[in-house]
């Protein structure tokens, strides 16, 4: 598995206040964090190897990782350790944090923040319950300080039957669009409670098919835009194949940016990038190794997961006296606002508190 660890040089030494190392987790399932969380979003260096004035490093040590295995730079020889489930992949992070936290005291010193977005919110959640009982039996050598969930993809139920609501509200959508998106809905809440999780991800290609179709193209990572407006996903809808570039094609309004402000294989151009300037400076990448955005490998051997809901895990870690933050894009569509609202009404600390309040209201 894949890492890469900076020290911030902003590093403030303060026994009151411990500098924080921040664990980054991209979604997907199947996005390389190395890549696109690293140059695209937080890292130190853009895709054009330029200083980022807005970088996280400003304030805490960043570790990238490219989970799960098959993601990125983390290659497998064997497609039978593909993980299968979210709990196999916080079994393999809980390793490497092992490794690199119980060799190293400064690191020790450091409380570590799992900050995560989209698919990467389950894999924080769950790693975070795993690092905890790690740390309980005395395996792991750390302060967990916390785990952040940006548009992560906690409740997929709660998320598609919000789809289709938001984008009536918002004219995207029609009498007859809305019907059918809520109809699909329904039918995935009803293979979720069957147990037909391989069904219920298939239905929400489905669904993503449907709600392009009937919103001529809204972009499901920025509702404001129309997506299809890139050179490849034009390709796709003229063969037909929009669902499964829609499905298996992680951080598309990213991408939808740099094909458009960019030159594909010029050097900005994060593909170019990763497989030619950055893997001849890391000297350990395999020569059969190609690094890639969005690995459909993992995605697919995750599919019985990935409509699988978190909110249990919140809870626990909640419990656990375990600092969540959640914060969401506004005009995020595909993990949008309305459907995180929605899970976080059903979080046990959340019905207790409302119905505390409506108890004093009520006395």
């Amino acid at each position: 598995m894949f890492w890469w660890l900076y020290r911030s040089p902003y590093r403030v030494e303060d026994s009151s206040k411990p500098w924080p190392i921040i664990l980054w987790l991209q979604g997907g399932p199947g996005a390389s964090g190395v890549g696109i969380g690293n140059f695209e979003e937080v890292g130190p260096l853009d895709t054009s190897l330029k200083p980022r004035n807005s970088t996280w490093l400003l304030k805490a040590d960043l570790l990238f990782v490219d989970n799960p295995v098959g993601t990125g730079y983390s290659f497998v020889e064997d497609r039978k350790l593909f993980v299968k489930t979210d709990d196999e992949a916080a079994t393999d992070l809980t390793t490497l944090l092992i490794k690199l936290f119980n060799n190293d005291e400064k690191l020790q010193k450091s409380p570590l923040y799992i900050v995560a977005e989209s698919y990467g919110g389950k894999f924080a959640v769950t790693l975070g319950l795993h690092a905890l009982k790690a740390i309980e039996d005395k395996k792991l050598k750390l302060t967990l300080g916390g785990v952040a969930l940006g548009d992560s993809w906690i409740s997929p139920e709660d998320f598609v039957f919000s789809w289709g609501p938001l984008l009536k509200d918002l004219s995207r959508l029609d009498d007859n669009g809305l019907e059918k998106s809520n109809s699909i809905a329904e039918r995935i809440k009803k293979q979720l409670e069957d147990g037909k999780f391989v069904e219920a991800t298939n239905s929400w290609g489905e669904l993503e098919n449907v709600i392009s179709a009937s919103s001529n193209n809204v972009d499901f990572y920025n509702l404001l835009v129309d997506a299809g407006s890139d050179s490849v996903t034009i390709a796709a809808s003229e063969l037909g194949l929009l669902q499964e570039i829609s499905m298996k094609r992680y951080s598309k309004y990213l991408t939808f940016r740099r094909t458009r402000f960019s030159t594909p294989g010029g050097d900005d151009d994060i593909d170019t990038l990763l497989n030619g300037v950055i893997k001849k400076k890391l000297k350990i990448i395999p020569e059969n190794v190609t690094w890639g955005g969005q690995s459909n490998d993992v995605f697919d051997y995750l599919q019985g997961d990935f409509m699988k809901p978190r909110i249990d895990e919140v809870d626990q870690l909640l419990a656990k006296g375990v600092n969540v933050t959640v914060y969401n894009g506004q005009v995020d569509l595909i993990c949008a606002t309305k459907g995180t609202e929605a899970w976080l009404r059903k979080l046990k600390l959340v019905q207790t508190y409302l119905s505390i309040g409506s108890t004093i209201v009520g006395s």
